[in-house]
């Protein structure tokens, strides 16, 4: 349930005498932020503000606070997310938090709700628009999952294309004609991060580069991946931070996002 349609019900709720005014303002009094014990404020009005709610980032955070903060927000969004959660520490949550599901090579968590057989149901895609997501290797693949994960759970439909990098370039042209019916494309690789470039040069929508930490020596850790990103001689190409899918997945998400609100024209 998002915030405003939250507000709305409980509006609702008081007009037609189902709750107290004083039980009303007791649920509003944390509707903008929510404290958590003495380690977190909970941030209820970010997906009012942005379009996306709060997610959980998982390091530094023990087991109990990643436990007690989902079960603050779930709440009041329906995507409550985790990132960056090892699997030991998966094993602590999963008896914490009730309906939790974890997305391995993604490493991330989300309360989900389940099916007759206990498996949870797959995301469903709620706004227009289709999100690419391509690998350049296997190695860059937990990547690369992060960004397809956190669109999926953020009600976006999207496609994977996975070792589909420039030394076996015809892989990559292989998949040219699904590839160019993406709106927008999330392009993750490491090594000398050559493969956002070729892509750039073969598709009409924008193009997300996500420089991975993989390679050998001199690739300083995706330092020489992201660098080569920056510096792409093909237009149309941003670039995130090294690792950083989760961030790609929300980009990818607010280009939607705003190409659909301009052609519905609400910006007019």
């Amino acid at each position: 349930m998002t915030q405003p349609t939250t507000l709305k019900d409980l509006l609702i709720a008081v007009s037609q005498g189902q709750i107290s005014p004083n039980e009303a303002l007791t649920q509003l009094k944390y509707f903008a932020y929510e404290p958590v014990d003495n380690f977190a404020r909970v941030d209820h009005h970010r997906s009012l503000r942005t379009g996306f709610p709060e997610v959980i980032w998982g390091p530094g955070k023990t087991p109990t606070q990643i436990a007690k903060i989902m079960e603050t927000m779930r709440r009041h969004t329906p995507v409550v997310m985790a990132t960056r959660i090892e699997p030991e520490v998966y094993d602590q949550l999963q008896p914490l938090v009730t309906g939790l599901h974890y997305y391995e090579m993604a490493r991330i968590c989300a309360v989900q709700a389940k099916n007759e057989t206990h498996q949870p149901y797959p995301p469903v895609a709620q706004y227009p628009g289709l999100v690419g997501v391509l690998s350049a290797g296997t190695a860059d693949l937990p990547v690369a999952e992060e960004a397809a994960v956190t669109a999926e759970l953020c009600g976006f439909q999207v496609l994977r294309f996975w070792d589909v990098g420039v030394a076996g370039i015809h892989r990559l042209l292989d998949n040219r004609r699904a590839i160019a019916a993406a709106d927008v494309l999330i392009v993750v690789a490491g090594m000398e991060g050559a493969l956002p470039s070729v892509v750039g040069g073969l598709v009409d929508c924008p193009v997300i580069a996500v420089p991975t930490s993989i390679g050998y020596g001199a690739s300083f850790n995706g330092l020489a991946a992201l660098l080569s990103m920056l510096n792409s001689c093909a237009a149309g190409i941003g670039v995130v931070n090294i690792d950083n899918g989760f961030g790609a997945a929300i980009l990818a998400g607010q280009i939607l996002r705003t190409a659909t609100r301009i052609k519905a024209g609400e910006n007019l």
